[in-house]
């Protein structure tokens, strides 16, 4: 029986490296400092109301300072959208 012929192999060269360059928060540094302050802002905001017994953040507002203290939370949410 004849012998069947060696295929020659070509040698393995990986791709070339492609350079990558990563930019975190390009331009948008303001956001999560932002959506933090408005975090802490409106969470102090509602203890505040409660430990006081309703008189410190703005006492002709009554029960309406929860609303500002989660209005505050909900901008700091809102401003978390604009985070990459």
């Amino acid at each position: 029986m004849p012998k069947s012929r060696i295929r020659k192999k070509d040698d393995f060269t990986p791709p070339p490296a492609k350079q990558q360059s990563i930019k975190l928060n390009s331009g948008r540094r303001w956001v999560a400092p932002l959506m933090l302050a408005l975090f802490l802002i409106g969470l102090a905001w509602i203890v505040i109301f409660y430990v006081t017994g309703s008189d410190m953040p703005i006492e002709s507002l009554h029960n309406w300072n929860i609303v500002v203290g989660f209005g505050f939370i909900a901008a700091g949410f809102v401003v978390s959208t604009q985070w990459k």
